[in-house]
């Protein structure tokens, strides 16, 4: 199933990425050789997949950056709201000192209520994007680990194909003697 097929899904880059080691541990193996074959379509829509969902979850990164600046915002508008709303009460009571006394204690309540609950939304809000990052995090490092590796399996391949080509060309090289 890819991403194509149900356009609504969001993509799951670490499902993907699940995928693809999946298919690669479960491949066929070659004879004689560390090496699996795995079909190249296959592990390419996969990778196609997951490379379009990371967009995706980079904007949800940004969104809860975001609405984390949003509830902060909110957080102070109601803090001065009820800084503004304290005063205002506080100015009713000036006619007598006890009045004055309770309306002072009534608006430092207010404020440290105000400060407390904008510090607990604060703290929800970082805590919130901190387990979306570390969760991010998580699903770029298993990239990471399986693209080195694939570049790792790659590298072993590489200097085994060179080998093969100069020694063919010094089998060739030798017979052409023959020919002098």
């Amino acid at each position: 199933m890819s991403f194509e097929e149900e356009p609504d899904k969001v993509p799951d880059t670490e499902g993907f990425l699940l995928q693809l080691q999946d298919l690669i541990e479960n491949a066929r193996k070659l004879p004689m050789s560390a090496s699996v074959s795995v079909n190249r379509d296959d592990f390419v829509a996969i990778l196609n997949d997951a490379l379009v969902g990371f967009p995706e979850e980079i904007r949800e990164a940004r969104w809860l950056l975001k609405e984390r600046e949003a509830v902060l915002d909110r957080a102070r508008a109601e803090s001065d709201r009820l800084i503004e709303a304290a005063r205002v009460r506080a100015a009713r009571m000036v006619e007598k000192d006890e009045m004055v006394r309770e309306a002072r204690r009534t608006a430092e309540q207010i404020l440290e209520d105000a400060d407390r609950n904008a510090a607990t939304i604060r703290h929800e809000a970082e805590d919130y994007v901190d387990r979306k990052l570390a969760a991010f995090e998580v699903v770029l490092d298993r990239t990471m680990q399986t693209v080195q590796k694939g570049r790792e399996r790659l590298h072993l391949h590489a200097p085994t194909q060179e080998h093969d080509a100069t020694e063919a060309e010094d089998v060739a090289g030798f017979f052409d003697q023959d020919d002098l």
